[in-house]
């Protein structure tokens, strides 16, 4: 078991690295922008449902090509950025505004919002995540690697359902009124599975492409799957 982690931890690919970057700009973004609630139509939701569902792409790739301990160590690197992150906007919103610098209230009142919305981020993408990771990869063993689509959207549904909740009731819970707050959860829970439903064709498409390019289609058969391990 040891031998084959270790082997798996020490091989060079030629797409992990642009996938990880992929993974935390999502991240980031959605740290600062998840504040905003719109209208989609008949669903009130955060605007982050329109692209924070990527981030569950790109762990069901990273999970399904590279296996479970790279997305761990992904969902770690990710966390860590967005920590830091929030550290620098709380700095900056602290620091006095210069004379004549009038947008000032206009930082404040985005970047103000985001020490809260970061910590419901925090503990949202670390548990959904590794939610998401874990029952995609047990899955892929117990299918013996078939029907991708029923462990992509699988786990999407327990992971993104996680990190649903999670984040609402953590960052908007008495910011925003009760009922609007589970309209959200529910709303936004269901379109992030839609968008997943709606890429399956493209994420088989991207799956199949970098098992060819990388030559890894990892089995989690031996795999340690505590969640507090950081480095694969």
């Amino acid at each position: 078991m040891e031998k084959e982690e270790k082997k798996n931890s020490a091989r060079k690919y030629k797409y992990l690295g642009l996938i990880t970057a992929l993974y935390i700009t999502f991240q980031l973004v959605s740290d600062v922008t998840a504040g905003k609630i719109v209208q989609l139509g008949i669903f009130t939701v955060s605007a982050t449902v329109l692209y924070f569902p990527f981030t569950y792409i790109i762990a069901d790739v990273l999970t399904e090509v590279y296996g479970y301990a790279k997305a761990r160590s992904v969902v770690w690197i990710v966390l860590f950025s967005s920590v830091i992150a929030g550290l620098i906007y709380s700095v900056v919103v602290f620091l006095p505004p210069a004379t004549g610098f009038d947008a000032n209230e206009a930082y404040t009142r985005v970047l103000g919002q985001v020490p809260r919305i970061l910590v419901g981020g925090w503990i949202a993408v670390w548990v959904g995540g590794i939610l998401n990771d874990y029952i995609l990869a047990k899955m892929k063993v117990l299918t013996k690697g078939k029907y991708l689509w029923t462990r992509t959207i699988g786990s999407t549904i327990i992971g993104e359902g996680a990190n649903t909740v999670l984040f609402y009731v953590i960052a908007l819970y008495a910011v925003i009124p009760t009922g609007l707050l589970i309209t959200s959860i529910l709303s936004g829970w269901f379109l992030k599975i839609a968008v997943e439903v709606v890429m399956t064709p493209i994420t088989y498409r991207v799956v199949a492409k970098l098992k060819k390019v990388e030559g890894e289609d990892y089995y989690d058969t031996y795999t340690n799957f505590n969640p507090l391990i950081i480095r694969n």
